[in-house]
């Protein structure tokens, strides 16, 4: 008999689950995430849940962990201070593709060198360049990215960058050519900076998720969810991060899957911060063929087909002033609850609404706190920001008191950012305790934010709710809105049927919208989604039943939705996979793009066999460092051809190789 345990740290809860010979569930149990040290949110589930079970911790055969944090991190903006080193490319391709954007302001530098499409070394790679660049800004990030020039078809100058930046700095480096095989050099760097960016806060993560197993007595080795739903080694996760983007989701799919059987359906996990939406075809998830997408991010990474939506149970709710009803919108931004903060500071919290109520003018910052976040590295922030964030000090303040003028807004954005600093406001998990549909925090103090937040004026001049119960009925009313429209949209990229207008633009058109509510006039308009959806999320069963009878559909709540994500951390197998390329540059050459340079053959067959089996032997390596038994390989080439004055001739070939198992598990 294995017992298998699984952990998912989400925005709000951590879960945690156990179950048996991967049949049966046992035991589940949550803590609340605690952003400030995640392993005492983990420590908490997995005692609560060796609790419930009655199973020793020492009998744990296989532990397993999904996370949101990457995924999160990415949709917020956060993540540490990071430098790109650009090599062979032009500058302006970091405004084009996005890169200063996803930067932020922190350091790069464009340097000489580069290959060819061939791997022919394009330009000398400009080391003094580099040199200098690390002895202004070394000392000023966390961690670094490199991407070079046609780096997947030689990777030289992308490692020799890696070593000057580890001698020099011991800084962790992101190389883009270790974390993805295709061509699409901006596109790579993007992950690579996205990669870089991750590593502190996902290193930390593991750490102390292990140390907190330890101390508990669970002594099997920790796996960690893959964004394509797959397990890797702790150690594996620690180095590519940015593989577990989407790792929660990820496994909520693989959970969904195994509690329903379903064959054909839309899964929709709700979270704290987004809800993920994805199609389950022929009981499998798609991958998403150009690379994971994380709100404005496109990556390189293989994962789930899946659209990640900044909407969840404790997204910031805005208010509209536009027209003369107003309204309120949600997310992309998580704040923690009012009502969850006031369990923290209670006296505070209550204290500044009470004052904030008796006030006859509403104020801007009106049921808004801020605190820091303890225990996180502080680095690659100005002073503007070293202020505010010794003013905010390691108490729940009001948002009033902590600002002192307009400028400090951005330093404050940037706070949160980094992961610094938590808001508190308005959220919809506020709006379920006014409504009485939970009840596990403090209703009284969402009631008192509700009404403060009530009291806007509209563009005809009144308030936006008169009592507190309106605004709740208003913000959950939104939230099933934006959810049917994440589903919708979803529905709509899947269709094998094209359309001509994007998914977002159909999901929102007035045919569509009032097609939902039945139109009937001189045109009759029906539609709806024609798929079950199976609803995931420990709030699924407050929101979902209202969405699935907004867009007409089935709507599918197993019995352990709530815990999705942690069933799917521990009934996924290894898998691991590799891929690389031959190419013909001359006639009569066929070069084999491998991990340590180009290698020429005389024969196309013989480069082939000679990538397959360094691919082989990575994949079946990379799946054995993860923990995988009873190995199977599967190897597929995709050889193009041209024909040309009456003979075919070679082009271009791409050889894939996987690895798969089950985790080796004790008994």
């Amino acid at each position: 008999m294995a017992l298998l345990l699984g952990v998912d740290t989400g925005g709000t809860y951590t879960d945690a689950v156990i179950i048996r010979d991967e049949r049966e569930v046992i035991a589940s149990a949550k803590a609340l995430t605690t952003r400030q040290d995640l392993a005492i949110g983990v420590g908490g589930a997995v005692r609560a849940v060796l609790a419930q079970s009655g199973v020793a911790a020492g009998d744990i055969a296989l532990a397993s962990l999904s996370t949101t944090l990457a995924t999160n991190a990415l949709v917020e903006g956060q993540g540490g201070r990071v430098a790109l080193v650009y090599i062979g490319f032009r500058e302006r391709d970091l405004a084009t593709h996005g890169l200063l954007e996803a930067l932020k302001g922190d350091p790069h530098v464009v340097l000489a060198g580069g290959h060819d499409h061939a791997g022919a070394e394009a330009a000398a790679f400009d080391e003094e360049g580099l040199r200098a660049f690390l002895a202004e800004h070394g000392g000023g990030v966390g961690g670094f990215a490199v991407a070079a020039q046609f780096a997947v078809r030689n990777p030289t100058h992308e490692l020799r960058a890696v070593a000057i930046i580890k001698a020099l700095t011991g800084r962790p480096v992101s190389a883009s050519h270790q974390l993805s095989a295709k061509l699409n050099g901006p596109k790579r760097a993007m992950t690579a900076v996205l990669n870089a960016r991750l590593i502190g806060m996902i290193d930390r993560l593991i750490g102390r998720a292990e140390d907190i197993l330890r101390e508990i007595g669970v002594t099997a080795p920790l796996m960690v969810v893959r964004g394509d739903g797959a397990l890797i080694s702790s150690a594996q996760a620690r180095e590519r991060p940015i593989e577990t983007i989407l790792s929660g989701p990820a496994a909520s799919i693989v959970g969904a899957r195994w509690m329903t059987g379903a064959d054909h359906a839309l899964v929709s996990d709700i979270g704290g911060t987004t809800t993920d939406v994805a199609l389950l075809r022929n009981g499998r998830p798609a991958i998403d063929p150009a690379g994971a997408r994380v709100g404005k991010y496109r990556t390189m990474v293989e994962a789930v087909a899946m659209r990640t939506t900044g909407l969840g149970g404790d997204s910031e709710v805005h208010f509209l002033s536009e027209g003369l009803t107003g309204g309120v919108t949600l997310g992309p931004r998580r704040l923690l609850p009012v009502s969850l903060i006031a369990l923290e500071a209670p006296d505070v919290v209550h204290r500044v609404l009470d004052a904030q109520l008796r006030s006859t003018m509403p104020g801007e910052f009106d049921g808004r706190f801020v605190r820091a976040v303890a225990g996180q590295r502080i680095e690659g922030i100005g002073p503007r920001e070293e202020v505010l964030l010794e003013r905010i000090g390691t108490a729940v303040l009001p948002l009033g008191e902590v600002l002192r003028s307009r400028i400090e807004t951005g330093a404050l954005t940037r706070l949160v950012e980094r992961g610094l600093v938590q808001m508190a406001g308005v959220t919809p998990s506020d709006a379920s305790h006014v409504l009485g549909l939970v009840d596990v925090w403090d209703a009284d103090a969402a009631r008192k934010a509700l009404a403060l937040f009530g009291r806007r004026r509209t563009g005809a001049g009144e308030r936006l709710a008169p009592e507190p119960a309106d605004m709740a009925r208003m913000i959950i009313a939104r939230l099933e809105h934006q959810t049917s429209l994440a589903l919708l949209e979803t529905a709509f990229a899947e269709e094998e049927t094209g359309f001509e207008l994007e998914p977002e633009a159909l999901a929102r058109h007035v045919l569509m919208q009032r097609g939902l509510g039945g139109h009937c006039g001189l045109v009759r308009l029906e539609t709806g989604l024609a798929v079950p959806v199976i609803g995931l999320g420990a709030s699924a069963a407050t929101y979902y039943p209202a969405v699935g009878r907004m867009l007409g559909c089935e709507m599918i709540l197993p019995s352990h939705a709530g815990v999705a994500n942690a069933i799917g951390a521990v009934v996924g197998r290894v898998t691991m996979r590799e891929a690389g390329t031959v190419t013909s540059p001359a006639e009569g050459t066929y070069r084999a793009h491998l991990r340590d340079g180009p290698q020429d053959f005389a024969d196309a067959q013989a480069a082939l066999d000679q990538l397959e089996q360094v691919l082989r032997s990575h994949a079946i390596a990379a799946a054995q460092a993860a923990g995988a038994a009873d190995i199977e390989v599967t190897v597929s080439r995709d050889i193009r051809r041209a024909g040309i004055e009456g003979r075919e001739v070679f082009v271009e070939a791409e050889v894939t190789v996987e690895a798969s198992g089950r985790p080796r598990v004790g008994v």
